[in-house]
């Protein structure tokens, strides 16, 4: 670890010099006293939660002296006051956040404080779910490398620096959390322009470094990661850290792979103000941080290479305390958001995918063929329309060695969905991913946050949940949560379902409820080939992101072939389909139990009950006007879906129909969903498990006969 030393070896007492120490140490102090104007604000009950930067100063001010805010990007932590306010974020900027002001730039009162966000400096919105931020830096300098080698893209220039460095910060305890370690894995691989630094203050809240890292030292973990250059130095002392990160910087921008700085800081305060580190932390141990605090120590150097009187400090302190407390006064006098602004940028308020600019005429073309022939064809023709779309996942391309693509036939997903993509685009637009869906997920997300259009796949549903995090808290949270500053449209098609025969638990699941309770995403699910294709193409053409489930049982039947429908044909999110009408029972449904809901009412005509099946292709947003009509039509309704019963999405639409419509019922609405199980890998007991057309005939002649 370095030490102390003068600069480059030149004399502190230098004009220049001097300058620059006087400089770093105001910035600093501007981030300390924040700091401590937010704690008396929150114990005076006019903020709300408070969590400091206090003792990580030094570092931060030197890594963003050596990087250049707009030019390079910076995927930030709660931390990094001192970062952000050296990057050009103000402090009435900070009071806004605290107070949880309509101005607010970075939230609009809708994040806590200390979770940055500025998108004139680059800097996106920053979460609070840690290490998150590492997999959104890599997609970031992806898209960087992607701006400067597809030249389809028109404006590309203007979306990329050559030399432009990817910082992400991290605290050492958010090290442990995968997203980093999938992170490291990708910047590795592919010698990405990202600098790590990891502020490491001895523990993660109450659990000390040496609990959850091996020897209690990361950067001794990470040095043997291939391509991965390290760096060391006492995040405390300003200069030992400011010759480290013009080092690392340089290391970077010269475009000679990752990079980590591992600076050692200290935390003088508690995690935050719900802590209280006396509880964990010895006397011993606090007045041994405490003489490590860098403000200290850069004031004491200051004083003793007599590059400022006394007098002239406490000038200073003086300054810095008015600028504080002005801003903070001008903060608390700042409108507060509206009550009925609470709900605006859940979804994109320019791009409304159920408008009628989404509903093209059908130019069909050749003969009828499968879904996932259709799948296939609207990804080449919206990869040839538009030159930012990446299409990434396991096992999507046609062969990663790009020298045996003229060999073989060509992989492109375990079902061929996206066969021969790669050979049409390249690899830098159709490439695989590690096996890791939360690295799949977050890159993406990183990606769109710089414009382009991610079209990613999750092999199977099954496998899911390692990406949750990054579904539920950043890709459906940016938008609303950065109040429309930062979002990220994006598609992930994910096969889904089970009527497999030998699917087992872990390839024939189907929780699309899940997916529903997350605001922000948008939920497509076709049952036909024709639909697919137009429904595929609302959700990359459209703003938002947009889960788009693909029923494997459904990819190659015969009964829902359909001819392509041409490069524009599109299907409006929110717009169910009526597959046939009837006057004495609706059934809503979607996916594979349309087909069995078709033969059940096909049966159910012979014995005199007319029923109506209403397909709702999209779960979120829901065709509620349809509904309704056929609620109050035939005044008796089933919901038919393939997953599970309990809290299946069936049971919200069942009881907003009780609590809407329930004077137009003539009967109970009736479920029909799978059992409360796993799917299982025996045919026998699979066919017991999931509902079937005999089913859904119960339900026909039980709500029919009520």
């Amino acid at each position: 670890m370095k030490g102390s030393t003068l600069t480059n070896g030149a004399d502190t007492r230098s004009k220049g010099a001097a300058r620059d120490l006087l400089s770093a140490y105001r910035l600093m102090l501007l981030s300390r006293k924040i700091d401590d104007k937010e704690i008396q604000l929150k114990n005076q009950s006019q903020a709300f939660f408070q969590i400091s930067g206090a003792g990580h100063e030094a570092v931060l001010v030197a890594a963003g002296r050596h990087l250049r805010p707009g030019h390079d990007w910076f995927l930030t932590y709660y931390r990094d006051r001192a970062l952000a306010l050296t990057l050009g974020v103000t402090p009435l900027e900070m009071f806004l956040g605290s107070v949880g002001a309509a101005d607010d730039p970075a939230s609009g009162g809708r994040q806590m404080p200390s979770h940055w966000a500025n998108r004139r400096l680059n800097i996106p919105s920053a979460s609070s779910a840690v290490a998150t931020q590492c997999l959104h830096g890599i997609g970031i300098a992806e898209a960087g490398r992607l701006y400067e080698r597809i030249d389809a893209i028109p404006d590309r220039a203007s979306k990329f620096q050559q030399d432009e460095v990817t910082l992400i910060t991290i605290g050492e305890g958010s090290t442990s959390e995968g997203e980093f370690w999938e992170s490291l894995n990708t910047a590795c691989v592919r010698s990405l322009p990202v600098l790590y630094l990891v502020e490491d203050n001895g523990y993660a809240i109450s659990t000390p470094v040496e609990v959850q890292t091996p020897g209690g030292d990361l950067s001794r973990v990470v040095e043997s990661f291939p391509g991965l250059k390290v760096f060391r130095c006492d995040g405390t002392d300003y200069l030992a850290s400011d010759d480290t990160m013009r080092d690392a910087v340089a290391h970077v921008r010269a475009r000679k792979g990752p990079a980590l700085v591992h600076a050692r800081v200290v935390r003088p305060y508690s995690h935050s103000l719900s802590d209280d580190e006396k509880l964990y932390k010895t006397k011993e141990e606090r007045d041994a941080e405490a003489r490590r605090d860098p403000i200290v120590r850069l004031r004491d150097l200051i004083l003793a290479e007599a590059l400022a009187s006394g007098e002239e400090l406490a000038r200073l302190l003086g300054d810095v305390e008015r600028e504080v407390n002005a801003a903070a006064d001008q903060a608390l006098a700042a409108p507060k958001p509206e009550p009925d602004t609470a709900t605006l940028y859940v979804f994109s308020p320019t791009v409304d995918p159920t408008s009628s600019a989404f509903e093209t005429a059908p130019a069909p073309t050749g003969a009828p063929d499968t879904m996932v022939a259709a799948i296939n064809a609207t990804l080449r023709d919206e990869m040839a329309r538009n030159p930012r779309m990446v299409v990434f996942g396991q096992d999507v391309a046609d062969a990663s060695r790009e020298g045996a693509l003229a060999k073989v036939p060509g992989k492109g997903g375990v079902f061929k969905v996206t066969h021969g993509l790669q050979k049409l685009y390249g690899g830098d637009r159709v490439f695989n991913s590690p096996l890791a869906e939360a690295n799949i997920i977050g890159r993406a997300v990183g990606m769109a946050l710089r414009g382009l259009k991610p079209v990613v796949e999750i092999q199977f549903f099954d496998y899911i949940w390692p990406a949750y995090m990054q579904l539920r808290d950043e890709m459906a949270m940016m938008r609303h949560r950065s109040n429309n500053g930062w979002s990220c449209p994006m598609v992930i098609r994910v096969p889904i379902g089970g009527y497999l025969r030998g699917g087992a638990p872990y390839h024939s699941q189907s929780g699309v409820a899940i997916f529903a309770h997350c605001p922000g995403i948008r939920l497509a699910f076709p049952s036909n080939a024709r639909d697919a294709a137009g429904l595929l193409r609302t959700a990359i053409r459209c703003d938002d992101p947009v889960m788009f489930f693909e029923h494997k049982h459904l990819y190659r039947q015969t009964y829902n072939k359909a001819e392509y429908q041409g490069p524009d044909y599109m299907v409006p999110f929110g717009k169910a389909s009526v597959v046939r009408d009837g006057t004495d029972v609706v059934i809503f449904t979607w996916g594979a139990l349309v087909q069995r809901s078709i033969v059940a009412a096909q049966q159910a005509e012979k014995e005199g009950i007319s029923a109506a099946i209403v397909d709702l292709r999209t779960i979120v947003p829901l065709d509620w006007d349809t509904i309704a009509a056929y609620t109050r039509k035939t005044n008796r309704v089933i919901v038919a879906h393939e997953d599970q019963m309990t809290a299946g999405f069936g049971g919200h639409i069942a009881a907003r129909i009780g609590q809407e419509l329930f004077d137009e019922l003539d009967a109970p609405v009736t479920r029909v969903a799978s059992l409360d199980c796993p799917v299982a890998y025996a045919p026998v007991l699979e066919e017991a498990i999931l509902p079937g057309s005999a089913d859904v005939l119960k339900a026909i002649r039980s709500v029919a006969a009520y």
